[in-house]
């Protein structure tokens, strides 16, 4: 079963209600992020990606989430502040949200594509095709520079 993100509407930054549906057309990688965890790393990967691929329509998207060990206690200027000085990081951040257990936006349509199930750690990655389809899935030890997920994110530019 395909799953769609395009009728999903989740929290900016600033609060506002953001359709996801206004991607439609870019290629998106959504990604639970959180700044004390052993994945943490993954934002200079992540901002990697935003830099190489940006300006061929694919978007970074990340969710901050606390569900996971406690690992993202900060406050949202907190987390911002921490990407953007430690890494470098300018890819789209939005409202923490919840990945497991009672799931919020994009999460509750998100963990229904296949393989369905729920978020398992910090850093899990969903890439979102320009119809907002969600092309694959890829668990947080997935290097956001390597060979499998870069391939993927080609070939969804591609089509």
């Amino acid at each position: 079963m395909s799953v769609s993100v395009s009728n999903v509407v989740v929290r900016s930054a600033t609060g506002a209600e953001t359709p996801l549906a206004g991607y439609a057309g870019s290629v998106l990688l959504i990604v639970n992020v959180a700044s004390r965890c052993g994945f943490t790393r993954q934002y200079a990967g992540l901002q990697t990606l935003q830099d190489t691929y940006g300006a061929r329509g694919f978007k970074v998207l990340g969710f901050p989430c606390n569900d996971f060990g406690a690992q993202e206690p900060g406050t949202l200027p907190e987390i911002q502040q921490f990407c953007s000085t430690t890494y470098g990081a300018s890819f789209e951040l939005f409202d923490k949200v919840q990945a497991k257990g009672a799931k919020s936006a994009p999460y509750d349509v998100l963990t229904q594509a296949e393989p369905a199930g729920d978020v398992e750690w910090n850093f899990e990655k969903f890439l979102v095709g320009k119809d907002g389809t969600v092309l694959a899935r890829f668990k947080s030890a997935v290097d956001p520079t390597g060979p499998e997920l870069t391939a993927a994110i080609e070939a969804a530019l591609a089509a």
